[in-house]
Formats: C-alpha cells, structure tokens, sequence
C-alpha cells in the first residue's frame, strides 16, 4: 500500500468485519521522537492469542474467498523497514488494538494520505458504527468522536451525502490547523 491512509483503512475494514461497534483510531506524530504511531482499537470479537500471533504470515485468513490475507503483513513489512514495529493485542470477546510505529525520517515510510477522506468515508459508509479519531502532531490534539457529531446533527443521518463533504472538511481543516501550530512548537 502506497500510504498509511489505506493500512488505517484496512484495519478498520477487519474490525467492522468482526462486528466491532466502537472503533478508535490514533495517530502521533512526534518529530522530536521521530514517530509515527497508528494504533486501531476496536471491541468487535477478539482473536485467540495462537491465531494473533499468526496472523503477520500472509497466508493467515479468516476469509473464504482466498486464501491470502496481506493487510496485517504488509503493514507490519512497512512500519519494519522504516525502523518501527507492529504489536497486536487481542482478547477473545473484547476486541482487538494493532498499533504500528515508523520511523518518517526513513526514506521507505510511506506518507499519510488522505487521512480525511479515509475517516469521513468510513464513518458516513457505517451510521451504526462509533467511532472515534485521535490525531496528535507534537503536543497538539484533534478528536473527532461520532457521538457527539451525530448529536449536533440530530434528524440528519451521518451518512447524508452533504454531511460526508462537511466531515471531510472539517477533520481536514483541523488536520491543518494542529499540523500549522505542531511544527512551530
């Protein structure tokens, strides 16, 4: 995958896929430490300790139309050669939290994407799911919580083609605002 957009994206795809109701997602980046951190939080059905610890080798899958799964793989390959890792904690019943580090002064970390687009298209593609947005530059943060947007709108359903605009928009432009002040700090 050519940005970290797209893993985010195919986590979050993995815990609809295990019925999560809740979904976190986290990103820091810190420039002092040289990080980037993605961590995905769901509470959807879990995984045994033996599949987690099996599921970075490709031809680990749940799925029954292949029988490949390359998403976890490649997201622990591209956070590996920039220097970071990928740690997955995973209960039975409770949920699942991947979390994986770069290095963005490596020349093999891929850019962030379109982090916006990503979230906004997520959240208006699943009404019934939550799901929450952390992103961290330096010492400033963005949340984004799907409760409290689905309150401001009231009658209006989150998956409304002009909220989708507007929730790209607005996670954008906080996006740039954080990222404006983060640097200077």
């Amino acid at each position: 995958m050519k940005d970290l957009s797209l893993h985010i994206l195919d986590i979050i795809q993995n815990s609809l896929a295990a019925n999560a109701k809740l979904i976190e997602i986290s990103i820091d980046e810190n420039e002092r430490k040289d990080l980037i951190e993605i961590t995905i939080k769901d509470d959807g059905k879990g995984m045994s300790k033996e599949f987690a610890e099996s599921v970075t080798d490709p031809f680990t899958t749940t799925r029954t139309t292949r029988k490949v799964g390359l998403g976890i793989p490649l997201l622990k390959q591209n956070a590996e050669r920039t220097g970071g890792c990928l740690t997955i904690d995973s209960q039975l019943g409770q949920g699942t939290i991947i979390t994986a580090a770069f290095k963005p002064s490596n020349i093999d970390c891929p850019v962030l994407g379109d982090i916006a687009g990503v979230i906004s298209l997520t959240v208006s593609g699943n009404p019934s799911i939550d799901f929450v947005y952390n992103h961290k530059i330096n010492d400033n943060l963005f949340t984004f919580n799907t409760k409290e947007i689905k309150e401001v709108l009231g009658e209006i359903p989150i998956n409304d083609n002009s909220v989708y605009k507007l929730l790209k928009e607005l996670i954008q432009s906080n996006l740039e605002e954080i990222e404006s002040i983060g640097y200077k700090t």
